[in-house]
Protein backbone atom coordinates (compact mmCIF):
# COMPACT_ATOMS: atom_id res chain seq x y z
CA UNK A 1 0.00 0.00 0.00
CA UNK A 2 1.11 3.55 -0.75
CA UNK A 3 0.88 5.51 2.53
CA UNK A 4 1.33 9.18 3.35
CA UNK A 5 1.86 9.91 7.06
CA UNK A 6 0.82 13.51 7.67
CA UNK A 7 2.43 14.65 10.89
CA UNK A 8 5.82 12.98 11.24
CA UNK A 9 6.30 13.76 14.89
CA UNK A 10 6.98 11.04 17.42
CA UNK A 11 3.98 8.74 16.82
CA UNK A 12 3.73 9.49 13.10
CA UNK A 13 7.41 8.72 12.61
CA UNK A 14 7.17 5.50 14.59
CA UNK A 15 4.15 4.23 12.69
CA UNK A 16 5.68 5.36 9.41
CA UNK A 17 8.92 3.55 10.16
CA UNK A 18 7.09 0.35 11.05
CA UNK A 19 4.81 0.58 8.00
CA UNK A 20 7.87 1.16 5.78
CA UNK A 21 8.93 -2.42 6.52
CA UNK A 22 6.32 -3.56 3.98
CA UNK A 23 4.84 -0.49 2.26
CA UNK A 24 5.81 2.63 0.32
CA UNK A 25 5.72 5.42 2.91
CA UNK A 26 6.13 9.18 2.75
CA UNK A 27 6.62 10.99 6.05
CA UNK A 28 5.33 14.57 5.99
CA UNK A 29 6.77 16.76 8.71
CA UNK A 30 9.07 19.64 9.49
CA UNK A 31 12.80 20.28 9.29
CA UNK A 32 15.26 19.41 10.71
CA UNK A 33 13.55 16.01 11.14
CA UNK A 34 12.55 15.73 7.48
CA UNK A 35 15.98 16.83 6.26
CA UNK A 36 17.67 14.23 8.47
CA UNK A 37 15.43 11.45 7.10
CA UNK A 38 16.09 12.55 3.53
CA UNK A 39 19.82 12.49 4.22
CA UNK A 40 20.28 9.46 6.47
CA UNK A 41 16.97 7.60 6.62
CA UNK A 42 14.80 7.02 9.69
CA UNK A 43 16.12 5.10 12.66
CA UNK A 44 13.73 3.47 15.15
CA UNK A 45 15.22 2.65 18.55
CA UNK A 46 13.93 1.48 21.92
CA UNK A 47 11.64 -1.52 21.59
CA UNK A 48 12.78 -1.81 17.95
CA UNK A 49 16.17 -1.55 16.30
CA UNK A 50 15.67 -0.84 12.64
CA UNK A 51 16.50 1.66 9.96
CA UNK A 52 14.35 2.47 6.95
CA UNK A 53 14.51 5.01 4.15
CA UNK A 54 10.96 6.27 3.61
CA UNK A 55 10.38 9.32 1.47
CA UNK A 56 10.29 12.51 3.54
CA UNK A 57 8.70 15.82 2.62
CA UNK A 58 7.22 18.99 4.09
CA UNK A 59 4.08 18.78 1.91
CA UNK A 60 1.67 15.85 1.40
CA UNK A 61 0.99 13.93 -1.80
CA UNK A 62 -1.70 11.60 -3.11
CA UNK A 63 -1.62 8.01 -1.84
CA UNK A 64 -3.83 5.02 -1.12
CA UNK A 65 -3.97 6.01 2.56
CA UNK A 66 -3.20 9.13 4.57
CA UNK A 67 -2.44 8.57 8.26
CA UNK A 68 -3.01 11.80 10.20
CA UNK A 69 -0.89 12.16 13.34
CA UNK A 70 -0.75 15.93 13.86
CA UNK A 71 -1.69 17.65 17.10
CA UNK A 72 -5.44 18.12 17.48
CA UNK A 73 -5.23 21.90 17.09
CA UNK A 74 -3.62 21.41 13.67
CA UNK A 75 -6.45 19.21 12.33
CA UNK A 76 -8.20 22.00 10.37
CA UNK A 77 -4.94 22.78 8.58
CA UNK A 78 -4.39 19.07 7.92
CA UNK A 79 -7.82 18.82 6.32
CA UNK A 80 -7.06 21.80 4.09
CA UNK A 81 -3.65 20.44 3.07
CA UNK A 82 -4.94 16.94 2.30
CA UNK A 83 -8.02 18.17 0.41
CA UNK A 84 -5.98 18.99 -2.70
CA UNK A 85 -4.81 15.37 -3.05
CA UNK A 86 -6.52 12.02 -3.63
CA UNK A 87 -6.79 9.19 -1.08
CA UNK A 88 -8.84 6.02 -0.83
CA UNK A 89 -9.08 6.65 2.93
CA UNK A 90 -7.75 8.83 5.73
CA UNK A 91 -7.01 7.40 9.18
CA UNK A 92 -6.71 9.61 12.25
CA UNK A 93 -4.54 8.30 15.10
CA UNK A 94 -4.69 11.61 16.99
CA UNK A 95 -5.41 12.41 20.60
CA UNK A 96 -8.64 14.07 21.64
CA UNK A 97 -12.12 14.19 20.18
CA UNK A 98 -13.54 15.88 17.10
CA UNK A 99 -10.60 15.27 14.77
CA UNK A 100 -12.41 12.78 12.54
CA UNK A 101 -15.41 15.07 12.09
CA UNK A 102 -13.13 17.95 11.12
CA UNK A 103 -11.31 15.79 8.57
CA UNK A 104 -14.55 14.37 7.17
CA UNK A 105 -15.98 17.86 6.69
CA UNK A 106 -13.05 18.83 4.48
CA UNK A 107 -12.36 15.61 2.60
CA UNK A 108 -14.32 13.54 0.09
CA UNK A 109 -12.86 10.12 1.00
CA UNK A 110 -13.82 7.86 3.93
CA UNK A 111 -12.33 8.96 7.27
CA UNK A 112 -11.45 6.21 9.74
CA UNK A 113 -10.98 6.65 13.46
CA UNK A 114 -7.99 5.07 15.16
CA UNK A 115 -6.37 4.68 18.54
CA UNK A 116 -2.76 3.73 19.14
CA UNK A 117 -1.15 2.52 22.37
CA UNK A 118 2.43 2.56 21.10
CA UNK A 119 4.69 4.90 23.02
CA UNK A 120 7.00 7.14 21.00
CA UNK A 121 9.51 9.94 21.52
CA UNK A 122 11.63 11.88 19.04
CA UNK A 123 15.10 11.66 20.49
CA UNK A 124 16.97 13.41 17.65
CA UNK A 125 16.24 14.56 14.09
CA UNK A 126 15.80 11.37 12.08
CA UNK A 127 15.57 9.18 15.20
CA UNK A 128 12.38 8.03 16.97
CA UNK A 129 12.37 5.89 20.10
CA UNK A 130 9.60 3.36 20.69
CA UNK A 131 9.00 3.54 24.44
CA UNK A 132 6.35 0.83 24.43
CA UNK A 133 4.83 -1.65 21.97
CA UNK A 134 1.07 -1.50 21.74
CA UNK A 135 -1.90 -1.95 19.41
CA UNK A 136 -3.53 0.09 16.68
CA UNK A 137 -7.33 -0.10 16.69
CA UNK A 138 -9.24 1.35 13.76
CA UNK A 139 -12.63 1.40 12.12
CA UNK A 140 -15.33 3.65 10.67
CA UNK A 141 -15.61 6.83 12.72
CA UNK A 142 -19.36 6.37 13.23
CA UNK A 143 -19.11 2.65 13.97
CA UNK A 144 -20.02 -0.40 11.91
CA UNK A 145 -18.03 -2.33 9.34
CA UNK A 146 -16.36 -1.22 6.13
CA UNK A 147 -14.24 -2.88 3.47
CA UNK A 148 -11.88 0.11 3.55
CA UNK A 149 -11.21 -0.34 7.26
CA UNK A 150 -10.55 -4.04 6.73
CA UNK A 151 -8.06 -3.29 3.96
CA UNK A 152 -6.22 -0.71 6.06
CA UNK A 153 -6.12 -3.12 9.00
CA UNK A 154 -4.63 -5.81 6.80
CA UNK A 155 -1.94 -3.40 5.58
CA UNK A 156 -0.97 -2.57 9.17
CA UNK A 157 -0.89 -6.26 10.12
CA UNK A 158 1.23 -7.00 7.07
CA UNK A 159 3.81 -4.54 8.44
CA UNK A 160 3.91 -6.37 11.77
CA UNK A 161 1.76 -3.87 13.68
CA UNK A 162 -0.71 -5.53 16.06
CA UNK A 163 -4.02 -4.24 14.71
CA UNK A 164 -7.69 -4.56 15.62
CA UNK A 165 -10.42 -3.58 13.15
CA UNK A 166 -13.35 -2.53 15.34
CA UNK A 167 -17.01 -1.77 14.70
CA UNK A 168 -17.44 0.32 17.88
CA UNK A 169 -14.97 3.17 17.41
CA UNK A 170 -17.19 5.86 19.01
CA UNK A 171 -17.07 3.93 22.29
CA UNK A 172 -13.33 3.26 21.96
CA UNK A 173 -12.63 6.93 21.32
CA UNK A 174 -14.42 7.88 24.55
CA UNK A 175 -12.49 5.19 26.44
CA UNK A 176 -9.24 6.61 25.07
CA UNK A 177 -10.39 10.14 25.91
CA UNK A 178 -10.99 9.14 29.54
CA UNK A 179 -7.48 7.68 29.80
CA UNK A 180 -5.87 10.74 28.26
CA UNK A 181 -7.96 13.17 30.29
CA UNK A 182 -6.96 11.42 33.52
CA UNK A 183 -3.26 10.87 32.84
CA UNK A 184 -2.08 13.67 30.54
CA UNK A 185 -2.79 16.89 32.46
CA UNK A 186 -2.21 15.24 35.82
CA UNK A 187 1.31 14.17 34.88
CA UNK A 188 1.99 17.39 32.95
CA UNK A 189 1.11 19.65 35.87
CA UNK A 190 2.87 17.49 38.49
CA UNK A 191 5.89 16.88 36.16
CA UNK A 192 5.87 13.13 36.80
CA UNK A 193 5.91 9.90 34.79
CA UNK A 194 2.69 7.95 34.25
CA UNK A 195 3.37 5.63 37.19
CA UNK A 196 2.72 8.45 39.67
CA UNK A 197 -0.99 8.47 38.83
CA UNK A 198 -1.34 5.03 40.42
CA UNK A 199 -0.65 6.30 43.94
CA UNK A 200 -2.10 8.98 46.23
CA UNK A 201 -2.61 11.86 45.89
CA UNK A 202 -2.68 11.79 42.07
CA UNK A 203 -4.71 8.57 42.02
CA UNK A 204 -7.69 10.43 43.47
CA UNK A 205 -7.39 13.14 40.81
CA UNK A 206 -7.18 10.63 37.96
CA UNK A 207 -10.10 8.64 39.37
CA UNK A 208 -12.29 11.73 39.58
CA UNK A 209 -11.54 12.67 35.97
CA UNK A 210 -12.27 9.12 34.79
CA UNK A 211 -15.64 9.18 36.58
CA UNK A 212 -16.52 12.62 35.20
CA UNK A 213 -15.60 11.60 31.64
CA UNK A 214 -17.66 8.41 31.89
CA UNK A 215 -20.68 10.44 32.97
CA UNK A 216 -20.29 12.86 30.06
CA UNK A 217 -19.88 9.95 27.65
CA UNK A 218 -23.24 8.66 28.89
CA UNK A 219 -24.82 11.95 27.86
CA UNK A 220 -23.56 11.24 24.34
CA UNK A 221 -25.09 7.77 24.28
CA UNK A 222 -21.86 5.95 25.14
CA UNK A 223 -22.32 3.73 28.20
CA UNK A 224 -19.06 3.71 30.17
CA UNK A 225 -19.03 2.28 33.67
CA UNK A 226 -17.19 4.78 35.93
CA UNK A 227 -15.36 2.11 37.96
CA UNK A 228 -14.31 0.18 34.86
CA UNK A 229 -13.19 3.43 33.24
CA UNK A 230 -10.96 4.25 36.21
CA UNK A 231 -9.61 0.70 36.20
CA UNK A 232 -8.72 1.16 32.52
CA UNK A 233 -6.84 4.37 33.35
CA UNK A 234 -4.69 2.59 35.93
CA UNK A 235 -4.13 -0.40 33.66
CA UNK A 236 -2.66 2.01 31.10
CA UNK A 237 -0.64 3.73 33.83
CA UNK A 238 0.75 0.32 34.83
CA UNK A 239 1.59 -0.63 31.25
CA UNK A 240 3.26 2.74 30.59
CA UNK A 241 4.65 3.34 34.08
CA UNK A 242 8.02 4.74 32.98
CA UNK A 243 6.62 6.76 30.07
CA UNK A 244 6.37 10.52 29.88
CA UNK A 245 2.89 11.47 28.70
CA UNK A 246 2.54 13.43 25.47
CA UNK A 247 1.24 16.45 27.39
CA UNK A 248 4.20 16.39 29.77
CA UNK A 249 6.50 16.21 26.73
CA UNK A 250 4.75 19.31 25.39
CA UNK A 251 5.13 21.13 28.71
CA UNK A 252 8.80 20.19 28.97
CA UNK A 253 9.36 21.52 25.45
CA UNK A 254 7.28 24.65 26.27
CA UNK A 255 4.91 24.10 23.36
CA UNK A 256 1.12 24.18 23.13
CA UNK A 257 -0.71 21.13 24.49
CA UNK A 258 -3.82 19.30 23.31
CA UNK A 259 -5.80 20.23 26.43
CA UNK A 260 -8.64 21.74 24.38
CA UNK A 261 -9.37 18.49 22.51
CA UNK A 262 -9.01 16.31 25.61
CA UNK A 263 -10.19 17.75 28.93
CA UNK A 264 -11.59 20.84 27.26
CA UNK A 265 -13.83 18.63 25.12
CA UNK A 266 -15.21 16.90 28.21
CA UNK A 267 -15.97 20.27 29.81
CA UNK A 268 -17.71 21.53 26.65
CA UNK A 269 -19.90 18.43 26.34
CA UNK A 270 -20.91 18.25 30.01
CA UNK A 271 -24.47 19.19 30.95
CA UNK A 272 -23.40 19.95 34.53
CA UNK A 273 -20.18 20.66 36.40
CA UNK A 274 -17.16 18.40 36.01
CA UNK A 275 -15.06 20.23 38.61
CA UNK A 276 -11.82 18.25 38.57
CA UNK A 277 -11.67 18.07 34.78
CA UNK A 278 -12.43 21.79 34.52
CA UNK A 279 -9.77 22.68 37.09
CA UNK A 280 -7.09 20.74 35.20
CA UNK A 281 -8.21 22.39 31.96
CA UNK A 282 -7.92 25.87 33.44
CA UNK A 283 -4.51 25.17 34.95
CA UNK A 284 -3.01 23.90 31.69
CA UNK A 285 -4.59 26.73 29.70
CA UNK A 286 -3.22 29.19 32.24
CA UNK A 287 0.27 27.74 31.81
CA UNK A 288 -0.06 28.06 28.02
CA UNK A 289 -1.27 31.66 28.24
CA UNK A 290 1.60 32.64 30.56
CA UNK A 291 4.05 31.42 27.94
CA UNK A 292 2.34 33.10 25.02
CA UNK A 293 1.13 29.82 23.55
CA UNK A 294 -2.53 30.85 23.43
CA UNK A 295 -4.52 34.08 23.50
Amino acid sequence: MDICVFGAGSLGSLLGGLLAREHDVTLVGRDPHVAAIERDGLRVTGAFDLKRAPEAATEPRSADLAVVAVKAYDTPEAARALSTFEYDAVLSVQNGMGNEATLAAGLSCPVLAGTCTYGARLSNPGVVECTGVGTVTLGPRVGGDSAVATRVGQAFEQAGIDTVVADDMPRRLWEKLAVNAAINPTTALARVENRATREAPLRETATAVAHETARVAGQQGIDLDPTETADRVFAVADATAENTSSMLQDVQAERRTEIDAINGYVVEQADRLVPVTETLTRLVRGWERARGLRE
